[in-house]
């Protein structure tokens, strides 16, 4: 007869089964394959990336527990930049310090971006042929329908009160209509969270964010457990702090003198910085302030050019932020910033990936420990609400634009339906945005079998 175990409360199984003990925390090096492999997998957005990370690094790995991971997702989502790249780089740093940082958040988005500029210098040399006409004729309606529908998925979740509806609606018609720039969108939907909050709380419905999300029904401990303390380097510093920002301003400013004397990489530096510290809201917030500098103030790159662009870095993996290497290579090349194409389009891709990724690094291993010493409390969500329902207007104003340049391809500013509504690619369009909504295509696939016709098409013609 077996005697019960004399522990209370204790399951006897615990003792035998493995995977109710926490798993030992990786070294750097054994952590080094794994973000490798994920940079090479990180497709679907910002929502399918960091769908992998929880799948990877909580349930399956257990590298950290669900709340921890919760937590480091909600202030990686009040921070400007991509939130998928920031939280990998939070969980890297929380294991590993700085190194891991810098480890996991060059691996997350090197593959990408390797690969972007490889897309853009065959674009170049070979986009004026007629399956590549074709191809990418066929692609810009799923473009459009891709935003049309980042658009209603983002409404639905963040509209949920009148005053976020009216919010949303200044800041459409702010950008499209008043031409607002971006930044003062941003800044006046912050002011209005503010005030909404204090005049009318119950407009800014649930604000807990991803932290109110449940727990999964994986509850095994984890290697960074909800009770595991803080680590040493995770802890504040005002010495660390202040090394980490100079080290920053260092980094920054350096490749801002050796681009000195050339003017075209110096505006993109300055330009991307500014870039870097808007993305609130994730890429397609920031893309029309990105679309209207690029085409219509510096001219690095057509209005489909950057279609093109977005096309591609729908189905690349990494953050979709690296559009910009795209704008960056093109521009380098149209501005001969040096004189062999390749090395110009390498520059501008560089200098435009370079200035916008930089600042997500310190946001991380500068403002971490603030973020492990807040764990357990949430601040402004009304002001976070309010910028994510005005990410909604601006991107519905980027879908308007999008389907401006693929529905009426020879229209001007001056005659802005001329030429007529080219009915092929309408068509195309309403089909993708029916595939996305009511049978939940993805975005590679839905994007891969448009490039399939457009090539089909491109042969025949």
């Amino acid at each position: 007869m077996t005697s019960p175990d004399p522990r209370p409360g204790i399951d006897p199984a615990q003792d035998r089964d493995p995977s109710l003990s926490p798993p030992a925390s990786p070294t750097l090096a054994q952590a080094f394959p794994f973000w490798l492999r994920l940079g090479f997998l990180s497709f679907g957005g910002p929502a399918g990336q960091i769908a992998l990370l929880h799948a990877e690094l909580v349930e399956r790995r257990r590298w950290i527990s669900e709340r921890r991971f919760l937590h480091a997702l909600n202030y990686c989502m009040l921070l400007p930049g991509p939130e998928a790249i920031q939280l990998a780089t939070y969980i890297s740093w929380l294991q590993h310090g700085a190194r891991g940082a810098f480890l996991a958040g060059i691996l997350f988005f090197l593959p990408g971006f390797l690969l972007l500029c490889v897309l853009a210098w065959a674009y170049l040399d070979w986009g004026g042929t007629p399956i590549a006409i074709g191809v990418f004729h066929a692609i810009k309606p799923a473009v459009v329908a891709v935003v049309a529908a980042a658009a209603w998925r983002m409404g639905r979740r963040s509209l949920r009160s009148p005053l976020l509806r009216l919010v949303a609606l200044a800041a459409f018609l702010g950008i499209a209509v008043l031409g607002i720039g971006y930044p003062w969108i941003v800044l006046g939907a912050a002011l209005a969270g503010v005030l909404g909050m204090r005049l009318w709380p119950a407009q800014f419905p649930g604000g807990e964010g991803h932290a109110a999300a449940r727990p999964g029904a994986d509850a095994r401990p984890a290697a960074i457990d909800d009770t595991t303390p803080t680590p040493a380097h995770a802890r504040w510093s005002a010495l660390r702090t202040l090394l980490l920002v100079s080290a920053f301003l260092a980094a920054w400013g350096l490749v801002l003198l050796l681009v000195r004397h050339e003017p075209d990489l110096l505006a993109m530096a300055w330009f991307f910085t500014k870039v870097a510290f808007l993305t609130f809201g994730g890429a397609y917030a920031v893309l029309p302030y990105v679309y209207g500098a690029a085409v219509d103030r510096f001219g690095w790159l057509t209005g489909p050019q950057m279609m093109d662009g977005l096309a591609l870095g729908e189905t690349t993996p990494g953050p979709l932020i690296l559009v910009v290497t795209w704008v960056g290579w093109l521009g380098g090349v149209a501005h001969h910033v040096l004189p062999h194409p390749v090395l110009a389009g390498l520059a501008g891709a560089g200098i435009a990936t370079y200035f916008t990724l930089l600042p997500s690094f310190l946001f991380i291993v500068a403002g971490g420990p603030i973020v492990e010493a807040t764990r357990g409390e949430l601040r402004l969500a009304a002001p976070l609400m309010a910028i994510g329902a005005a990410v909604v207007g601006v991107i519905l104003s980027l879908a308007l634009v999008f389907g401006w340049h693929t529905f009426w391809p020879h229209a001007s500013i001056a005659a802005p339906f001329s030429g007529g509504i080219d009915g092929s690619s309408l068509l195309l369009a309403a089909l993708c945005l029916l595939a996305l909504r009511r049978w939940h295509v993805g975005v590679v696939p839905l994007i891969a079998v448009c490039a399939l016709v457009g090539l089909v098409s491109g042969m025949l013609s």
